[in-house]
């Protein structure tokens, strides 16, 4: 790709992290992504070439074997002309988010990553003149947690999610709290899911975005009304629903569409797109952990109709959101069981600083990396190897609870599908689909004490002003619903 050639008008501001930039190119199915710095913190360009080689390996050698070779686009490094960087800055300055200004884009040193633009199809390139809807869903921590270190009860109750979200609102972050939980989008169980599905769209917050043709069409909107949200997200899918414009107008067809949209989202996640054996490294069995939330919208219902136990369909083992909860579930001593073992770590390498590199806390992410988090075991033999295993698989699990899953879609005729094209149907279109995930930068090592921090804060919380006012109204509809009888009438 020959940037120096093109304008940077033709270059757009896509979005960023904590710590970088994305721009996407308007024309071609690529995006650039720049590191970014705290003001009069810049790096050398030998810095910045180090940093971008190990978020490129991290993905190729450790991230590709858990998710499988389709899944996973890691990129490469390009240098571009300082005068095209700097260009390309003052351009997208305007439509950063005040928020995000307090970091500035790195224009010193001209290194970049390529990547594709996931919200375009990645498979299948005869599409690419027809419209693209593309869904990014960040699905966060699928499972309850299991270690015996954990020592407020409610965490096994109760997901990490659901909880936070009453914090959240108490910050100012968010307005209300979602009904979204993601224990009922890993579930498996295509009621639930379609559940958690209308729960995002509902209150989208940072959790899903939907793009027509790569422009953001669907967001986080804090302030916004659903309903009319709805209607003109329908507008936007109508086209793609139902091409023949048959359907009126109205309530009735955007509850229509958006039905139709949660199916297709479904089924695209329970869908396998890799077929190659990597992705299947064996973590812990999923059915260690509780399958359900209390604090589930979907749960609270159940109850209130006097059904105790949730179905549990279970995912297939080749679909991205199998590989992502087995990924996250090496998290298996809870940030509560992990920190003395961090703190074992830390406490070697102030005796012993020079051992931070042998260590490879700050790489290379190489196969020799990977073969270490391979050792499931859990017992804890003290030494510093032990200590090092667990935080790293930690680590891997955190990256995996904050990953994006993009579903980009196209419109397709019934003659050009085949069993090499994956395909999925609704009432009246069909579509060839891709399945990305996005986000997969290894967490900082020093992360490690502010998440234990959070996560009390979080339970506290959850605990001091959430329970105690949930627990009398709960416990009476058990107690109401205990001894009923469930009749079925012949319709």
């Amino acid at each position: 790709m020959e940037v120096e050639k093109m304008d940077e008008n033709e270059w757009k501001y896509h979005g960023e992290g904590n710590q970088s930039l994305v721009v996407s190119h308007c024309q071609r199915c690529v995006v650039l992504r720049f590191l970014k710095f705290p003001p009069n913190q810049n790096k050398t360009p030998e810095e910045i070439l180090h940093h971008l080689q190990n978020i490129i390996h991290f993905g190729k050698h450790v991230m590709k074997q858990f998710f499988g070779e389709n899944y996973v686009h890691h990129g490469e490094i390009i240098q571009l002309p300082l005068d095209f960087v700097r260009q390309l800055c003052l351009k997208i300055q305007p439509e950063r988010p005040e928020c995000r200004c307090d970091k500035d884009m790195d224009t010193l040193s001209g290194y970049a990553m390529c990547l594709p633009n996931l919200t375009r199809l990645q498979t299948f390139r005869f599409a690419e003149h027809r419209p693209i809807l593309c869904i990014e869903i960040k699905p966060k921590c699928g499972f309850i947690p299991f270690s015996s270190h954990v020592s407020q009860e409610i965490k096994h109750k109760v997901c990490r999610y659901c909880m936070h979200q009453h914090l959240k609102v108490a910050n100012g972050k968010w307005k209300r709290p979602s009904k979204y939980c993601p224990l009922d989008l890993f579930s498996g169980n295509k009621q639930r899911m379609h559940f958690a599905l209308k729960s995002l769209l509902q209150e989208a917050q940072n959790n899903l975005k939907i793009f027509k043709n790569g422009e953001l069409i669907y967001g986080c909107k804090d302030d916004q009304d659903f309903v009319s949200d709805w209607n003109e997200l329908a507008r936007h899918l109508k086209p793609f629903f139902f091409p023949s414009n048959g359907l009126v107008s109205g309530p009735h067809c955007t509850r229509t569409i958006v039905k139709e949209l949660i199916h297709v989202i479904t089924m695209a996640l329970l869908s396998s797109t890799d077929t190659c054996r990597a992705g299947d490294m064996k973590t812990v069995p999923i059915s260690q952990g509780r399958s359900y939330c209390e604090a589930s919208a979907f749960n609270k219902e159940l109850v209130r109709n006097g059904k105790h136990k949730l179905e549990s369909s279970g995912l297939p083992r080749g679909c991205l959101l199998y590989k992502t909860l087995q990924a996250q579930m090496l998290d298996m001593l809870d940030i509560e069981g992990l920190y003395p073992l961090y703190s074992r770590v830390e406490q070697y390498l102030e005796e012993f600083p020079e051992e931070r590199s042998t260590l490879q806390i700050d790489g290379p992410y190489n196969e020799a990396f990977y073969e270490k988090l391979l050792d499931l075991s859990l017992e804890d033999d003290g030494t510093v190897a032990f200590a090092l295993t667990k935080v790293q698989q930690y680590r891997i699990a955190m990256t995996a609870k904050d990953c994006s899953i993009m579903i980009a879609l196209s419109p397709c005729l019934q003659d050009e599908c085949s069993e090499q094209r994956p395909v999925v149907l609704t009432s009246k279109s069909r579509f060839t689909f891709s399945v990305s995930v996005l986000d997969l930068d290894l967490k900082p090592y020093e992360s490690i004490p502010h998440q234990y921090k959070l996560d009390g804060e979080i339970v506290n919380y959850y605990l001091k002003n959430v329970q105690a006012k949930e627990d009398p109204v709960m416990s009476n509809l058990f107690k109401e619903n205990e001894d009923c009888t469930l009749v079925l009438h012949k319709v």
